[in-house]
């Protein structure tokens, strides 16, 4: 049975609940006698591959600098904006979104928004996961980091420590001439990311935490709708034959996820279980020419311990830790298309951080990639985070 549990930023007591917040979330509540308020986080990483009788070159890369910016209309209406640069020469919007404060227990939300499924999804910041790079369930099963357009509703009720979310949103974008599903990366590719999205499905995201037990943080997630694709675009209403081959495009997906986060003194716990069920893959697979499974999975579980827990040394922290994980692209498949052992992966990874202060941090892991085709690699990881 999975069990998990959190790591946690923050530096109070840790007898306290457990309410995470990513950047964003802290610019929301900022000082309301500022009106423009600035945050943002980056990494630095080295990564060099080992293994399997070839020689790699190591790679250094800025990974990413993301830099937020929010103003403070009034004490009730907000913007937050995130600007993220990727290996230097990549520029993406990750967020984008206003919210308005209707009262302490509900907000109106509505913009380019991380969608609320797992952990890293939402708490991606280098300072707040282990390990140098992010799990690879979130980046093949989930797909992080997620984010697409939409309108709903948040917020927080203290009572019985529960927080919730639930957007309408644009849904993956599974075909524009070419499919954007496969075996492989599951939907990953499929991310719109608010670049000219297109609409011809409305989707549903919804997400309520539970954090009313000390150190303890659970998440219950689901996402349901279809695919988008630009083939429903300009046929003819009545024409049944353009209708039939513009449903083949489509996929639906149903997603669940479940997360515990858990942190007691120097104890660390952390673990995550995503399914999506896919439907209409025969006839996906058989007008794209792709091999989409109908099904995918991923977890996994993570163990780690601050030996400076309780030295009196502040914020800093030291931090081994181990993350077993598996995720399969290709859980089940329907129709002609046979299962690929190569897509039922599992990593190992074990590592140590420092964290200088809460928001700084060096990181250095070793991993080990295999997958049920008997194929395997492994790598080495160091670099180093922030956030501000």
């Amino acid at each position: 049975m999975l069990f998990a549990g959190v790591f946690s930023l923050s530096a109070k007591a840790q007898d306290d609940n457990v309410e995470q917040q990513n950047t964003a979330q802290r610019l929301l509540v900022a000082d309301q006698d500022k009106n423009l308020v600035i945050g943002g986080y980056g990494q630095i990483d080295y990564n060099q591959q080992f293994g399997d009788g070839k020689k790699y070159n190591g790679n250094l890369d800025v990974h990413r600098f993301v830099l937020l910016v929010g103003y403070h209309f009034t004490d009730r209406l907000q913007v937050i904006t995130e600007i993220e640069f990727e290996h230097v020469k990549e520029v993406f919007v990750e967020q984008a979104f206003m919210n308005y404060r209707l009262n302490n227990y509900m907000n109106l939300r509505g913009g380019l928004m991380l969608i609320p499924m797992g952990i890293v999804n939402e708490y991606h910041e280098p300072p707040l996961f282990n390990g140098v790079e992010r799990p690879n369930v979130d980046k093949y099963i989930v797909p992080t980091t997620w984010r697409e357009i939409g309108l709903g509703i948040s917020g927080t009720l203290p009572g019985p420590s529960m927080k919730y979310q639930a957007y309408i949103v644009n849904g993956f974008k599974g075909y524009d001439g070419s499919p954007k599903f496969n075996g492989k990366n599951g939907l990953r590719s499929g991310r719109q990311k608010g670049a000219e999205s297109i609409l011809s499905h409305p989707n549903l995201s919804m997400k309520l935490e539970y954090f009313g037990l000390p150190g303890l943080n659970v998440g219950l997630a689901g996402y349901f709708g279809k695919s988008q694709s630009t083939v429903y675009n300009g046929i003819d209403k009545n024409d049944n034959q353009q209708i039939t081959a513009a449903d083949s495009s489509v996929v639906g997906t149903a997603m669940v996820g479940l997360d515990f986060r858990y942190i007691k003194k120097g104890l660390q716990l952390k673990g995550q279980l995503i399914y999506n069920s896919l439907s209409n893959t025969i006839q996906y697979n058989e007008f794209t020419g792709s091999d989409l499974g109908s099904s995918m999975i991923g977890y996994y579980v993570e163990l780690g311990y601050d030996v400076l827990s309780g030295s009196g040394k502040g914020e800093q922290k030291l931090v081994p830790f181990a993350r077993y994980e598996n995720y399969n692209t290709h859980q089940s498949v329907e129709g002609i298309i046979a299962q690929n052992d190569a897509f039922n992966r599992s990593d190992i990874t074990v590592g140590i951080g420092y964290w200088f202060t809460a928001g700084a941090v060096v990181k250095a892991d070793y991993q080990r990639f295999s997958n049920a085709a008997g194929d395997g690699i492994n790598q080495f990881n160091a670099g180093l985070g922030f956030m501000f």
